[in-house]
């Protein structure tokens, strides 16, 4: 292309605009500004609207300022101000480089205005948070179109006004307006963001009725749409129904089935994703690892490490970001941490990563030293790193501390707290015993607090015994959630440790006339690639013989060595060596037991339970850790334990 247009004795402006936009689209950046200077030392005279658009659509794709301004010196020096073709890109160019009044003044210089620049002004208003700015430009167009339109969907979409999405988008249709696949995949989101169902079943009645139902880009927004309204089932069956499907359309399910809880369905889909010739790109791949980290599976996440290894994909960082957190969650925090120095380049959600992984594992200090290093890196720290930080000074009573990065969220970084921040304030005074203090800080919040919020109050005043704060955190939790049967079970609790045993009966009368049922303790562990599932008191392990004399041996070497059961956590009225029996056979000892007959000695054994290890068991297995010199690793349902020589990685204090 080039040594033609050399050859060429008198090139013209279609000549010279060619060679430009061929250097644009397959050369560099350098060759084509070198033909434009070029073009304005030899052949100025050629110079049009078309050579200007070109190079400023080139300095958009380059994020270039400085070419961009010097385009724009040389379109006031040449006549071509006044041009709505060159004011458009240049509006835009001015709007993608985050100077909005710049574009603004380009725009309002403009004397002949078309639909088009006024959509490229909206869009720009909402790229650069200004949705305001967007409404109030979009209700003074003359004459709107469908892109206009969409343009505003979009736009409130993507600025967090999904309400007002959803209703323009309404107002589109009854102006008669067309629906592309761009304006119902934004609206689509919004509903997914809303959670609004029942207006997502509504749009899709219309994109059967309009015909776009096999169209791969809105089947694959339906998808994502019901997923976010947790109707995984629709979003399945819109799946199934799909003509086509890309990459996109698959890791819609997956992620998905990863957010309603389904992981191991997402691994089954990934699987099948990868049979039918569709091999995942980094979005994708991180989205699995997730459902692996989910799942607490650190063997299917290591083969996914490998797969991001084979394929390239790990030098992406939202597949690195992935990884940290699954070995975080698993319990790896030595190869979350070594991931975490070997990238290249890290952003504000590896650093949250790590520093939340190092608070669940109850390491506070290398989580608030990590906090402070982001912050000295000039890192922005957000909502979820502030969580992680704060539960650090939960786990370890740092009450002061605590208090000091919540304050600075707020004055510092000018973050407005969420019930997740909430809820740490009142764990960090709730564990540290701070009852009253919690107290205060509730009444003083702005909202009220959310049921883990409450939950976690009253599971501390079980821990430290108030019954006056703990009467008080149950009735407000039993107003919020009266189906669920945690507030009944907790204040029964701390009735039962008070001796107050007519309150307790009382309770668990309520509950049985209400039909609700203590949600039942699991825990797993996993041997030869299978998992073995516990219950308390299960004897329908194969092995359950082995496994319960392996629990009365350890039993009585725990009495040896100064071990005292807690009977207090026993609702049931029995005898005491009945309660022995039901402290001794909880599904976290069954699935240890299993652990010291099968895995070999040298390698910690690791346990998985759904709920929160009760106190008894967490001071029991403090003891076999140190009968039997073993790791043992103990993931429940807020936290890890690590438990090595009679000492816990929490101490003491989950």
């Amino acid at each position: 292309m080039q040594e033609i247009f050399d050859r060429m004795r008198s090139p013209d402006a279609v000549s010279w605009n060619s060679v430009i936009s061929g250097h644009a689209n397959h050369g560099t950046l350098e060759d084509s500004v070198n033909v434009y200077r070029l073009m304005l030392k030899c052949s100025f005279v050629n110079l049009s609207r078309i050579t200007f658009s070109t190079m400023l659509i080139l300095a958009i794709k380059h994020a270039s300022v400085t070419l961009g301004t010097q385009v724009h010196g040389h379109i006031w020096k040449f006549g071509f101000a006044s041009y709505v073709f060159v004011g458009s890109p240049l509006v835009d160019f001015y709007s993608k480089t985050r100077r909005i009044n710049d574009a603004k003044h380009v725009f309002d210089e403009l004397s002949d205005r078309n639909s088009v620049v006024y959509n490229t002004m909206i869009s720009g208003f909402f790229r650069c948070g200004m949705p305001e700015d967007s409404k109030h430009l979009f209700r003074k167009m003359p004459e709107t179109d469908s892109v206009s339109w969409t343009a505003m969907v979009t736009g409130l979409t993507e600025n967090g006004l999904g309400s007002e999405a959803v209703d323009i988008f309404r107002e589109m249709i009854l102006e008669g307006f067309l629906i592309d696949q761009f304006a119902f995949g934004s609206v689509l989101t919004a509903c997914g963001g809303l959670s609004a169902l029942k207006q997502g079943k509504q749009i899709h009645a219309y994109i059967i009725r309009t015909g776009y139902k096999d169209n791969i880009f809105v089947g694959s927004a339906l998808v994502d749409m019901y997923s976010k309204c947790r109707s995984i089932h629709y979003a399945e069956n819109v799946f199934k129904q799909m003509a086509h499907k890309n990459i996109v359309s698959w890791t819609a399910l997956i992620v998905g089935y990863g957010q309603n809880g389904f992981s191991e369905e997402a691994l089954r889909i990934f699987c099948e994703m990868q049979r039918n010739g569709i091999y995942p790109d980094d979005y994708t791949l991180g989205s699995m690892i997730s459902s692996c980290a989910n799942l607490a599976s650190v063997e299917e996440g290591a083969e996914f490490h490998g797969q991001a290894l084979v394929s390239g994909l790990i030098s992406f960082i939202t597949v690195s970001n992935a990884l940290i957190t699954l070995y975080g969650k698993c319990g790896s925090i030595e190869d979350s941490h070594k991931l975490f120095n070997e990238m290249h380049v890290k952003d504000e959600v590896s650093w949250a990563a790590l520093v939340s992984a190092y608070a669940q594992f109850g390491k506070a200090n290398e989580s608030i030293d990590l906090f402070e290093q982001m912050l000295d890196k000039g890192m922005k720290p957000d909502g979820v790193t502030f969580i992680g930080v704060l539960s650090a000074c939960s786990r370890a009573g740092l009450v002061d501390k605590g208090y000091q990065y919540f304050d600075s969220m707020v004055k510092v970084h000018g973050l407005k707290p969420t019930l997740g921040q909430y809820s740490c304030m009142i764990d960090l005074l709730s564990r540290a015993g701070k009852l009253e203090e919690a107290k205060d800080f509730i009444h003083k919040m702005p909202c009220s607090p959310d049921s883990i919020g409450w939950s976690t109050l009253l599971s501390s005043c079980r821990f430290h015994n108030n019954l006056e704060i703990g009467k008080w955190a149950a009735d407000s939790l039993l107003e919020l959630v009266p189906e669920d049967p945690a507030g009944y079970i907790l204040l029964s609790s701390i009735y039962a440790a008070n001796g107050m045993r007519d309150q307790v009966s009382g309770l668990r009368r309520i509950m049985r006339d209400k039909g609700l049922i203590k949600t039942p303790g699991y825990s797993w562990i996993k041997y030869k690639n299978k998992v073995h599932e516990f219950s308390a008191d299960d004897r329908s392990n194969p092995f359950s013989d082995k496994i319960y004399a392996e629990l009365d041996i350890l039993y009585t070497k725990m009495i040896d060595i100064g071990y005292k059961p807690d009977m207090n956590s026993i609702l049931h009225d029995v005898e005491e060596t009945e309660k022995i029996k039901m402290l001794n056979h909880h599904s976290e000892r069954l699935a240890i037991a299993f652990g010291l007959i099968f895995i070999p000695a040298g390698l910690p054994i690791q346990v998985t339970k759904n709920l929160r290890v009760c106190g008894d068991c967490h001071n029991a297995t403090k003891f076999i850790s140190k009968i039997v010199q073993r790791e043992i690793l103990v993931r429940d349902s807020t936290r890890y334990h690590l438990f090595k020589d009679g000492t816990c990685s929490c101490g003491d204090f989950w």
